[in-house]
C-alpha cells in the first residue's frame, strides 16, 4: 500500500518539515498491518529504524480520522527515562492534530494527571507500577478513563518477556480490558526477539485476536566493535594516578573529545568507575568530563544527564546501567564502552543500539579486567570467564541471530499474591468464589491449580492480609493493608530497604545498608562522609570527601542462557580468530585455548585439579545449573563420595570426590534417568524465596514454584544424558528404590 498516502494530512506535515526522502520498510510494514487488520502487531527492527514513528503515524491517524470518546492510546514502557524521551517527541508530533499526551509515573506532574482525569483523551504513557497504583487508586472511574480505548503500545517488549514485571504487566492489561468493557489491539515495538513467535503469543495472551509480525528489509547491519583485556595489575598509563586501572585508564583516553556511554552490570560498579574516571580528571588536569545515571539515582541526576546526552554540542559521557540501555535517542552519541560483559544477547544490542543514530554505524568498545592468575592458581582461575562470555554473545547473535526467547512455564505464586491483594484493594469485597473468578482467568496464572488458590488464600487468612466479613467475603486485612497501601506494592520486582541520601536540601538518591557516622559511602559519582543517619525516616544525612569507597545497592543476579555457555565452550574450542579482538585480548583468549585443550577440557566437561580434588564445566545457563548443583548434593554425592561444592555460577563447580570420571558419568545419568520428584531438588527445611512477595505465600507453595518454575531440571537432564551416553545399555538400579549402590 502506499502508506505516506493514508496517513493523516499532519503525519504528512511532520515527514516533509522532517526532510524524509521515503519511509523505511518497518513504517511501510506497520501501515499494511495496522490499517488492513485488525489485529496485533509485533514490529520488530534494530535500534533508530524509526519503529516508534512505524507504530504510531498510522495509530494517529486512525484516532485523528476518528477521535476517541475516552484515552485513546496507552502507551506502555519499562522505565520513566523512556516515558519522558518519548512524550517529546509525541508531543511534538500531535501538537498540530490537537491530540493531547500525557506522561504518567512517579515523576510526572500531578496538573498533567488531572487534567487527564477531568477530560480523558488521546495518548496516556505510563510504567507497569503507575499502571498497577491507577487501577488500585482509580479503579471507580477506569471505564471512563479507558472505555474507547483503541490500541495498547508496549515499548521494548523484550525487557519484559523473562520476569514477573512483565507478567504483571499483561495480568494489568487484561484486567484493565475487563474492568473497562475494551478490546484494544496491541502492539509490541523492540530491536532484540529472539523468537517473534513466541514473543507474538505473549502479546497476544488474553486478547482473543492474532498476532501478525511484519516482514521487511530492514537493511544491512554495520557494526564497529572492538574488545580489549587488562590485569589489573598492568603498568598504568604515564601521569595516571598511582595504582590505577589500566583499563579504566584505557576508557578515559578514549572517551576525550567525544560523547560516550560507558555501561556496567551493576550499580555499585557504575559508581566505581565514575569515581575512578573523574579522579583521572583531576590527576590529569583535565575539567570533568563523566556523569552517572542509574536506578537509585535522584531524578534530578538522571534527568540531568539525560539532558546533557540529548545535547549535540556536549563531549560529556555518562556512566550508566540499564536504565540508559533502553530505547531513549541520546543524540549524537559516538561510542558506547562496555565494563566486562553484559549477561545477555539482548542487553548487549540494546546497550549498542544507543550508538549508530544520525546514520553512523553502532559502536561499542568491550573493555575486560581481571586480576592476574597467581602462578599456583587452579585451572578454572586460568579462563578469563567474561572476556570469553562477551565473544559468544557477539558470535551468537552474527551466527544465527540468536536473542533470548520468552521465559514461560513458571509458577508465579509471588505475583499470584500480588494481584490478589491489589484486586481485593481497588474491588473492595468479593467472595472467594468471585475472586478466583477475577485472577485464576488471567492468563499468566494458566499453570495455578484451584486447588494451589485455596491453600494460598487459606494462609493469607492466618497471616491476616485478608479476612472475612461477617457477610463471608474477603477484603484486605490489617497486615495486608501495611502492604499494599505502601507505593512500593506496586512494583512486583525484588527491592531492598533503601535509605534516601540528602546533602543539605539536595536530594542525590538511595542506598541499602548505610553505614554508621564518620564512615563513607559512595552515591552520584562521588564520595561523601555520613555525619546522621535517620532509621525511622530511612534518611543519610552526609558532606562531600575525596577518596574511593565502594558502592552497595542490593544483589545484582544475572540470568544467563543456555546457548550462551554453550558458545563459550566453542569459543575456547575452536581456532577461529575474531576480528574484533585487540592486542591484549587476543593474547589472552590463546592463553585460555591453550589451557582448555591442555586440561581436556574440549572432551572432557570433569577435570581433575590433583588429588580428589575436581572442576565440573557443565556450559549451561543459571537455572539448569542451579538445578545440577542440588541434583549433585541431594541425590549423588553419597554414592560419588563428593564433598565441599563450591559454585561459581553458571561457569564451572569444584568439590573432592572419591569417585573416577568414568563412575562419576556413570551414577549421575543413572539417577537423571531414575524418576525422581522435583521437590526433592529443595532442601528438607528450604523456603527459597526468589520473587519479591515469596515471604507471604505458604512455604508449599513456595517450594512447588521455585522447584517446577525455576529449576531447569529439564535443560540438566538432558545436559546429563550427553553425559552419560555410553553407559546407556549398562544396567540400571531397579527404579523407585530406595536404597541403590554403586561399585566405586
Amino acid at each position: 500500500m502506499d502508506a505516506f498516502s493514508r496517513y493523516s494530512p499532519f503525519i504528512q506535515d511532520f515527514i516533509y518539515s522532517s526532510g524524509w526522502q521515503s519511509l523505511r520498510g518497518v513504517q511501510n510494514a506497520a501501515a499494511d498491518a495496522i490499517f488492513n487488520t485488525d489485529e496485533n502487531v509485533l514490529l520488530t527492527a534494530s535500534t533508530a529504524s524509526g519503529k516508534t514513528e512505524a507504530a504510531f503515524f498510522p495509530i494517529l491517524t486512525l484516532l485523528d480520522e476518528e477521535p476517541s470518546n475516552t484515552v485513546g492510546v496507552l502507551y506502555i514502557a519499562p522505565l520513566k527515562a523512556l516515558i519522558n524521551d518519548q512524550f517529546e517527541r509525541l508531543d511534538a508530533l500531535c501538537a498540530e492534530a490537537g491530540i493531547p499526551v500525557t506522561k504518567w509515573h512517579g515523576d510526572a506532574s500531578q496538573t498533567q494527571k488531572r487534567r487527564l482525569l477531568k477530560k480523558p483523551s488521546g495518548i496516556l504513557q505510563i510504567t507497569p507500577e503507575s499502571l498497577e497504583s491507577l487501577l488500585i487508586n482509580k479503579h471507580n472511574i477506569v471505564p471512563s478513563l479507558f472505555g474507547d480505548l483503541r490500541f495498547i503500545v508496549v515499548d521494548e517488549i523484550h525487557s519484559l518477556l523473562r520476569g514477573d514485571r512483565g507478567t504483571q504487566t499483561f495480568c494489568l492489561i487484561e484486567r484493565l480490558c475487563r474492568l473497562a468493557e475494551c478490546n484494544p489491539r496491541r502492539i509490541g515495538l523492540s530491536a532484540t526477539i529472539g523468537n517473534p513467535e513466541a514473543a507474538g503469543e505473549f502479546l497476544s495472551a488474553g486478547s482473543f485476536r492474532g498476532c501478525i509480525i511484519p516482514k521487511f528489509d530492514g537493511g544491512k547491519e554495520t557494526w564497529r566493535l572492538s574488545m580489549e583485556h587488562f590485569f589489573n595489575t598492568d603498568a598504568p598509563s604515564e601521569g595516571a594516578p598511582k595504582h590505577s586501572d589500566p583499563g579504566i585508564g584505557y576508557i578515559f583516553e578514549h572517551t576525550r573529545g567525544k560523547k560516550c556511554l560507558i555501561f556496567t552490570n551493576s550499580r555499585e560498579e557504575c559508581e566505581t568507575v565514575c569515581q575512578s574516571l573523574r579522579q583521572y580528571c583531576e590527576v590529569m588536569g583535565e575539567p570533568e568530563r563523566f556523569l552517572i545515571h542509574h536506578g537509585n539515582l535522584s531524578a534530578s541526576y538522571r534527568e540531568s544527564a539525560e539532558e546533557d546526552m540529548k545535547d549535540d554540542n556536549s563531549l560529556m559521557s555518562v556512566c550508566a546501567t540499564a536504565t540508559l540501555e533502553l530505547g531513549i535517542d541520546i543524540g549524537r552519541l559516538e561510542r558506547a564502552f562496555h565494563v566486562d560483559s553484559p549477561f545477555t544477547v539482548s542487553g548487549f544490542l540494546q546497550r549498542m543500539g544507543r550508538t549508530g543514530r544520525r546514520g553512523q554505524p553502532s559502536e561499542m568498545w568491550f573493555v575486560f579486567r581481571e586480576e592476574h592468575p597467581e602462578s599456583r592458581a587452579m585451572l578454572p582461575e586460568m579462563i578469563p570467564w567474561y572476556l570469553i562470555q562477551g565473544i559468544a554473545l557477539v558470535q551468537l547473535y552474527i551466527e544465527e541471530r540468536f536473542v533470548e526467547p520468552p521465559r514461560t512455564g513458571r509458577l508465579p505464586f509471588s505475583l499470584l499474591y500480588h494481584q490478589t491483594l491489589s484486586t481485593l484493594a481497588s474491588c473492595g469485597e468479593m467472595t472467594p468464589a468471585e475472586l478466583a473468578s477475577r485472577v485464576l482467568p488471567l492468563t499468566c496464572f494458566n499453570r495455578i491449580s484451584q486447588e494451589d488458590y485455596k491453600v494460598l488464600l487459606r494462609h493469607l487468612l492466618k497471616i491476616k492480609h485478608i479476612q472475612r466479613t461477617e457477610n463471608g467475603g474477603l477484603i484486605v486485612g490489617l497486615l495486608g493493608e501495611r502492604v499494599v497501601n505502601n507505593y512500593k506494592f506496586y512494583a512486583v520486582f525484588q527491592e531492598n530497604l533503601e535509605y534516601t541520601v540528602r546533602n543539605g536540601s539536595e536530594q542525590l538518591g538511595t542506598i541499602v545498608n548505610p553505614p554508621p557516622p564518620g564512615d563513607k559511602i559512595a552515591i552520584a559519582g562521588r564520595v561523601w562522609v555520613v555525619d546522621e543517619v535517620d532509621h525511622k525516616k530511612h534518611e543519610v544525612y552526609c558532606t562531600l570527601v575525596k577518596g574511593n569507597v565502594p558502592a552497595y545497592f542490593g544483589d545484582c543476579p544475572g540470568d544467563v542462557h543456555t546457548r550462551i555457555l554453550e558458545r563459550m565452550h566453542g569459543v575456547l574450542s575452536e581456532e577461529k580468530q575474531y576480528p574484533y579482538l585487540k592486542e591484549h585480548a587476543v593474547s589472552r583468549l590463546a592463553a585460555a585455548r591453550e589451557s582448555f585443550l591442555k586440561s581436556g577440557m574440549n572432551f572432557s566437561p570433569l577435570v581433575c585439579l590433583g588429588g580428589n580434588m575436581w572442576a565440573l564445566f557443565p556450559w549451561l545457563g543459571t537455572y539448569a545449573f542451579l538445578a545440577l548443583e542440588r541434583f549433585l548434593k541431594i541425590r549423588c554425592a553419597k554414592f560419588l563420595g563428593l564433598k565441599g561444592l563450591s559454585p561459581s555460577r553458571p561457569y564451572y563447580m569444584q568439590f573432592t570426590m572419591k569417585a573416577g570420571a568414568e563412575d562419576f558419568y556413570r551414577i549421575v545419568s543413572q539417577e537423571a534417568q531414575m524418576p525422581f520428584d522435583p521437590l526433592e531438588l529443595v532442601y528438607p527445611d528450604e523456603n527459597p524465596v526468589f520473587e519479591k512477595y515469596d515471604e507471604y505465600v505458604p512455604q508449599e507453595l513456595i517450594r512447588k514454584g521455585f522447584a517446577l518454575g525455576v529449576l531447569d531440571i529439564e535443560g540438566m537432564k538432558k545436559r546429563v544424558a550427553e553425559w552419560g551416553a555410553p553407559f546407556v545399555n549398562k544396567s540400571l538400579p531397579a527404579a523407585g528404590s530406595i536404597e541403590r549402590r554403586y561399585d566405586v
